[in-house]
């Protein structure tokens, strides 16, 4: 689903967690457009009901692995060349993994990854960290209240060699994913968390970044 907004500043695309579809930002997809981003939300098909239906995992008749979706999400970038802004992208748990190898692999299209609980969720031990020593991009990487996630996420934002690398660890109020922006999922700890992403946005050199051709 496409969420327009006037004058943007960048695209955003937002990818949902397992068991999840695009009905996971139907809170946070709006308020992102309203801060001045063009967002556009996809039913990646490895995904499930949980937050709604999800389309394409309908349409196919079942769920894939994780790495199968990794087609969705450059199907994604594809559109957001076109665009003709600069382009964020964003991931929630498994997502979260697999924007780190989309941003790896089109260094030049990609001018900031956000990731929501990122994890060795891929079937390689390192497949994760491997893929942010690639990554020279501002990386904002979020965790729950959870010292093992908590972590996991330091484990990869020490990997990159990015120099515009913030980790999002709060010790109370934060749950899993994308959903601790939600106030209805994580009404302790929502505002707190937006207020982290907005200010890592804000902060984003976006004027200068090369936008995706």
């Amino acid at each position: 689903m496409l969420y327009p907004a006037e004058r943007a500043r960048a695209a955003i695309l937002l990818f949902h967690q397992a068991n999840g579809s695009a009905a996971e930002y139907k809170t946070i997809a709006p308020r992102l457009a309203a801060l001045g981003y063009e967002i556009l939300t996809i039913d990646q098909r490895s995904g499930g009901d949980v937050f709604g239906p999800n389309l394409t995992v309908n349409a196919n008749g079942r769920s894939s692995d994780f790495l199968s979706a990794e087609p969705d999400l450059e199907a994604a970038l594809s559109w957001a060349r076109t665009r003709k802004l600069p382009v964020i992208v964003w991931g929630s748990s498994y997502s979260a993994a697999l924007v780190f190898r989309l941003a790896a692999r089109h260094p030049g299209d990609i001018a900031a990854v956000i990731a929501f609980s990122p994890g060795e969720y891929l079937g390689r031990p390192d497949a994760v960290r491997s893929a942010a020593r690639q990554i020279a991009s501002p990386i904002f990487a979020a965790a729950a209240s959870d010292w093992e996630e908590q972590a996991a996420v330091r484990a990869i934002i020490d990997a990159a060699p990015s120099q515009s690398e913030t980790a999002y660890l709060p010790s109370t109020g934060g749950i899993h994913g994308s959903s601790t922006l939600d106030a209805t999922r994580n009404p302790t700890g929502a505002d707190a968390a937006w207020a982290a992403v907005a200010k890592f946005l804000e902060q984003l050199p976006l004027n200068a970044a090369t936008s995706a051709s």
